[in-house]
This record gives structure tokens, C-alpha cells and sequence, in this order.
């Protein structure tokens, strides 16, 4: 079984479904992989979520479904990580591991919608069209259940995402590359570093060094696993940072653009545009009208 990096979902070796949940300061922050298709419900916690060419934000009440062997990784906010930090990250995830039950069990007339429904997950989507309240006091009744009640439970989910929901494909590529061992540590340190260093002037050789490659490798490795370039992958991370400092603070454009690890105001008005539809202004604007709002 291919993996990132060794990461064991503690469960049987013939388990179909799968209930974990976690309470801790931030959630486990490494890239990995995993055979077993699985459902995040975010109860607390906020952060950027990386999957594949998909770089986004999460947060309470967000609901993601993920192929198999899909590398992804939830990567809480920096305020989460502080020493003297008392909030907490919580979620629900369950994992449905299709081997458990064998081949010919999923050969059963009554499971082929869900068998083709597996079958045409290709990354990381956004559930989304349903109570989700209710949704997750479904996920959470697993917790109580076992043996046939708990498959039963399970299969109810699915037919929630099936019927119900309606699900937002976030990475726009399907090529969702399943990574080596070694190639998913190589990318989890350039992503830790990225996330970490964005709010400086980062230059392509201190990256390519990070990763143990040269300049024109680095950039063939890169845009392989991310279907974008370093740079463009780069402003990402720093509007999608600025995009939160225009919320929760009163500072100037300039100076959010300038903490976001821009160097240039224009540059930094003309790419937040060209990401997010509208000026650093107008966002703030429409952000905070709806915060009053809801």
C-alpha cells in the first residue's frame, strides 16, 4: 500500500467503515495518502486545505469528501500552533475502506450506484446542499454503533451524498497524482515551507534547495504534483492570507499586502483580482457585510 509518509488509520483489517474523531490544537498537518475513501466534517478549526492543484480555506461547518489514495493535507492556521494557545481543532471523519468487503460483494445489483459512485471520485469535493446539523449528528451516532447497525449507518451516509447532496469538485484537474513515499516527503517539506515562509520574498532556489533539487528539477517536480507553477502557487498561499487579514483587521491595503509577502502594491492588487474576482477593497467590503449580516 502506497503512502506520503507512514500514517496508519487505526482500524481492523476488515472494516468497511471507520469513525474517527479529533480533538486536539491543530489537525494532523503532514501530507498523506490513503486507500480508504474518506468524509471530514469540520466542527471547529480553520486553515488551508491542499489537495492537489486545489489550494483553499476550511472551516467549522465545511464538509469534504476525498477519493482513494488522494494526497491532501488539512494545515490549521499559525494561531493554533502558538505556545500559549487554548482553542482546539474538532472534527468527524469516516472512512469507508471498498476492499474490506471484497470484490463480489460490490457485484450485487443493488450496489451499483454506489459501486459507480466510488468509482467517479477523482480528489477532493465540497458537500454541500444539505442540513448540516443534522449530517453531522449522523456521523456522530457512529461513535455509538457497531457491528450491522454501524455498515447501516454507514451506507445511509452514502445515500445522503448520493441523493441529497450536491458535491463541488475543488481540484480542477482529476489527475490527482498518487505520490511515492519519497515524493510526497519531498513535497510535504516545500508546502510546509510555503505556507510557513509566504509572508517573505521567497526566491525559486531557496525552494528547489528545500527540496533537494536543482532549479530547472525543482520546477518539473513542482508543476508535475500541482499543475502550477511555483510562483503562481506561491501568490495562492499570500492572497488567500490576505483575503483573512482584510477580515479580521483594520489595517491599511498596504500594509495587509505587504504582510502577505507581497512586495509590490500594484502587483499585489492586480493578482488578488485576477484570483478573487474583485479588488482588495470590494472584498473587504462584501466580507464584512456579510460577518454583520449573518
Amino acid at each position: 500500500m502506497k503512502k506520503v509518509i507512514p500514517f496508519k488509520i487505526p482500524k481492523s483489517s476488515k472494516e468497511f467503515v471507520r469513525f474517527q474523531e479529533d480533538r486536539q490544537p491543530y489537525f494532523y498537518d503532514k501530507l498523506h495518502q490513503h486507500p480508504e475513501i474518506q468524509l471530514s466534517c469540520i466542527l471547529q478549526g480553520e486553515g488551508k486545505l491542499i489537495v492537489g492543484d486545489y489550494l483553499g480555506r476550511f472551516k467549522p461547518g465545511d464538509i469534504f469528501l476525498l477519493g482513494r489514495d488522494v494526497p491532501h493535507v488539512f494545515r490549521s492556521d499559525k494561531v493554533y500552533y502558538a505556545a500559549e494557545s487554548q482553542m482546539e481543532c474538532h472534527d468527524l471523519i469516516v472512512f469507508f475502506d471498498t476492499q474490506a468487503l471484497g470484490q463480489a460483494f460490490w457485484e450485487a445489483e443493488e450496489l451499483q450506484e454506489v459501486r459507480n459512485f466510488f468509482g467517479k471520485l477523482k480528489g477532493c469535493y465540497q458537500v454541500q446542499g444539505i442540513n448540516q446539523v443534522s449530517f453531522f449528528r449522523q456521523v456522530e451516532q457512529l461513535k455509538e454503533t457497531s457491528g450491522l447497525d454501524k455498515m447501516l449507518a454507514g451506507l445511509e451516509l452514502l445515500r445522503v451524498l448520493l441523493q441529497d447532496a450536491r458535491l463541488e469538485q475543488l481540484n480542477l484537474d482529476d489527475r490527482v497524482q498518487d505520490l511515492s513515499e519519497r515524493e510526497g516527503r519531498r513535497m510535504d517539506q516545500v508546502l510546509h515551507f510555503l505556507v510557513e515562509q509566504s509572508h517573505r520574498a521567497i526566491a525559486l532556489e531557496e525552494a528547489a534547495t528545500v527540496a533537494h533539487l536543482s532549479r530547472e528539477a525543482f520546477c518539473r517536480f513542482f508543476k508535475e504534483r500541482t499543475r502550477k507553477t511555483f510562483t503562481a502557487f506561491l501568490n495562492e498561499i499570500r492572497v488567500g492570507n490576505a483575503c483573512q487579514l482584510l477580515l479580521k483587521e483594520d489595517a491599511t491595503i498596504a500594509s495587509v499586502a505587504y504582510g502577505a509577502g507581497f512586495s509590490n502594491l500594484s502587483h499585489f492588487n492586480r493578482v488578488f483580482k485576477n484570483q478573487m474576482g474583485c479588488s482588495p477593497r470590494v472584498y473587504r467590503q462584501l466580507g464584512r457585510s456579510k460577518l454583520q449580516h449573518s
